[in-house]
């Protein structure tokens, strides 16, 4: 079994790569991630969190993709398709549209499209024959997944949009006649599918290797559950809770708790487990491999759902109303770690942890996640303090569902609502008094504290570094409005920020080399 790359004492930074700085409605994978990769490496930190990298779904959630496997196309960078003679540098001038402090996704993505597909259409006409000797090698290495995936894009683009289960009856059901007609109608469509998957790779791939060459790892996330809407549930539907015509029959959601009477409705579909134990979990082990061979380690969202998951009947308005169900979390996770030789995981146990789950964390040796954020709430002890952390365990301030630690520290209650004020006011002192803290840098003085605890690896969204307010928080959840859209702006990752943040990595031991001999 390999070692994880996790057992070393280590600092790293969460920043999603549509965060970053560039002029194309988003960041991407361009030039702008190659320098932020050497701001970490500036800043002492040997890793760089990620949130899922596949193409955004409903509300431009990186937690919704209509794929497990393939990366988004509005990650593929201009940029280096000009710099590669794919573009001409006239032709990706931003407009003023895309030059705003936030991500604009739907901007961006009609102004990268027609220049994806002029780029394909240069490719196939003049590309060298190496470079199209390694597109085919690609297509054939991918095939496992691309195949469907390029296949289902080009038919919901056909289908103007519309949702798979609402195609012709023979396409929803994947008879082969139906799929090899298909094929042949939109095999340009497929192509560019193809091509766009591969200009992510390829430049994956580089970004991967600068990043190695620094001494920083990436830590990528994978989402429990997948989007409805998606070629992963309609090239596998044996594996998901549909019927024949592709309507979910049951949906994925929480229980009601202190934070929801009603409980949180997601409405995926759910697995099938008895198929996929069926099957050796053949679909989760690819989609697993795939990952990890664009990362070093890994974060399993909602990791309590390999335990047991709340089932709710489709079509229910709250998730009020449902069942706890069992998953096989000990066999599916003994089949991964025999395939995978190794479980280079870190298990996302916040919420309502059991007995079960802590001992199905505990015996495959997953290091979970202590927020700091979480140690506060309440007048007594817990697990979120810093000085009851596990040696094996991910510190983090918050994470990209949190408010920033500023914006959290000075969060105030509504107008009139006395109780709250009290236990926000009572809250900031327990936070001063435990890091002896005046509140003017909060985020510094609980970075340090994340940073000296003995949690091995800790990490920190970049909004925390840099001290910004509730403005810059990435997600809210519940809500559907300006999530995912909070961009870092260059001038900010200056040299002060990074020597400030090595100085701290060096004193605690966090540094690569300093990590490396800590253990």
């Amino acid at each position: 079994m390999n070692p994880s790359p996790l057992s070393e004492r280590a600092s790293g930074v969460l920043l999603h790569p549509t965060s970053l700085p560039g002029p194309h409605g988003h960041g991407d994978l361009g030039p702008a991630a190659h320098r932020f990769a050497g701001f970490l490496a500036s800043a002492g930190q040997s890793w760089w969190q990620m949130l899922p990298l596949g193409p955004p779904g409903a509300g431009n959630s990186p937690y919704d993709s209509p794929s497990t496997f393939a990366g988004s196309p509005g990650l593929v960078s201009l940029e280096q398709l000009a710099a590669d003679g794919l573009l001409e540098p006239g032709e990706i001038a931003p407009t003023r549209g895309l030059q705003g402090k936030r991500a604009r996704y739907g901007a961006a993505a009609r102004y990268r499209l027609p220049r994806l597909e002029q780029a394909h259409d240069r490719f196939r006409v003049s590309a060298p024959k190496r470079d199209k000797r390694a597109f085919e090698a690609f297509r054939e290495e991918q095939r496992s997944w691309l195949d469907d995936y390029a296949l289902y894009q080009a038919l919901k683009s056909a289908e103007g949009g519309a949702p798979w289960y609402e195609w012709q009856a023979d396409l929803v059901a994947r008879r082969p006649a139906a799929l090899r007609r298909a094929r042949r109608r939109l095999a340009d469509g497929i192509a560019f599918q193809e091509f766009v998957q591969y200009q992510f790779d390829r430049q994956w791939r580089a970004l991967q290797r600068r990043c190695r060459e620094l001494g920083i790892r990436l830590l990528g996330d994978v989402p429990i559950y997948v989007a409805h809407d998606g070629a992963d549930v309609w090239a596998h539907r044996e594996l998901f809770h549909v019927d024949r015509a592709g309507r979910r029959r049951v949906v994925a959601g929480v229980p009601p708790d202190a934070f929801s009477a009603t409980g949180q409705l997601w409405g995926n579909p759910l697995y099938r487990w008895s198929a996929l134990d069926k099957s050796g979990y053949a679909w989760w082990i690819a989609r697993l491999a795939l990952t990890l061979s664009r990362f070093d380690a890994v974060r399993l969202d909602h990791f309590i759902g390999f335990r047991r998951y709340w089932e709710v009947k489709a079509g229910a308005r709250t998730a009020q109303r449902g069942r706890f169900v069992q998953v096989p979390g000990e066999r599916f996770l003994t089949a991964v770690e025999s395939a995978l030789h190794g479980l280079p995981f870190v298990a996302e146990d916040l919420g309502i942890m059991t007995d079960e789950v802590r001992t199905l964390r505990d015996r495959y040796g997953l290091p979970g996640m202590r927020v700091l954020q979480f140690a506060f709430d309440d007048a007594g002890p817990n697990d979120y303090q810093p000085h009851r952390y596990p040696r094996h365990a991910v510190a983090y301030t918050g994470t990209h569902d949190n408010d920033t630690a500023v914006g959290w520290f000075n969060e105030r209650a509504p107008r009139g609502d006395r109780k709250r004020a009290r236990e926000l006011s009572e809250r900031r002192r327990r936070v001063r008094d435990y890091l002896g803290s005046d509140g003017r840098e909060i985020h510094w003085d609980m970075i340090r504290a994340a940073l000296m605890s003995v949690a091995g690896t800790s990490v920190f969204p970049m909004q925390d570094l840099l001290g910004l307010g509730s403005a810059a928080r990435m997600n809210t959840p519940g809500t559907s409005r300006d999530n995912w859209s909070w961009r870092v702006e260059q001038a900010a990752l200056a040299p002060d920020v990074a020597e400030r943040m090595a100085a701290l990595c060096e004193i605690y031991e966090r540094t690569p080399e300093r990590g490396r001999s800590g253990r």
